[in-house]
């Protein structure tokens, strides 16, 4: 089943159910999609691009999440504690640190890096092997710890 095509059955769901919170976050997420398909100019798009627009979701409400936290904004931060987590079940599994450490390793031998000069190199390399199964600044301090 498509990203999409659950998204809808989840709404339905939703609906029905009078679950306002998640029906606003799925409707965003639509939204979302639908607009960067107008973006890219395509019909439908793949769930690589799916994807990617999940994450920058996810992103964006983690990223508030903490600024909300700091500046003590407890209504704020309980609503978006429950979007990030509807977010959550569309996106892959997250990877565990032990399997993340396996494929920056990996990577750090296959483009030969040995210093933290080379960041750049592994992290372009390491970056499209784990999209959406792994939080990029999680990637970061792997790959720092492991040129080091």
């Amino acid at each position: 089943m498509s990203l999409l095509d659950s998204l809808n059955q989840d709404m339905k769901q939703a609906m029905k159910n009078k679950d306002k919170q998640t029906l606003s976050v799925i409707r965003m997420v639509k939204a979302s999609l639908q607009n960067e398909a107008i973006k890219l100019g395509k019909d439908k798009l793949s769930e690589d691009e799916e994807l990617t627009v999940l994450t920058r979701e996810l992103k964006q409400r983690k990223d508030s999440l903490h600024e909300f936290n700091e500046a003590g904004r407890d209504d704020l931060v309980k609503k978006l504690d429950e979007e990030i987590r509807t977010l959550q079940v569309y996106m892959p599994q997250q990877l565990s640190s032990e399997e993340l450490e396996q494929i920056i390793l990996g990577t750090i031998k296959e483009v030969g890096a040995t210093s933290k000069k080379e960041m750049g190199k592994v992290m372009s390399a390491v970056m499209p092997k784990v999209k959406g199964k792994a939080d990029g600044s999680q990637v970061n301090q792997l790959v720092q710890k492991n040129l080091s």
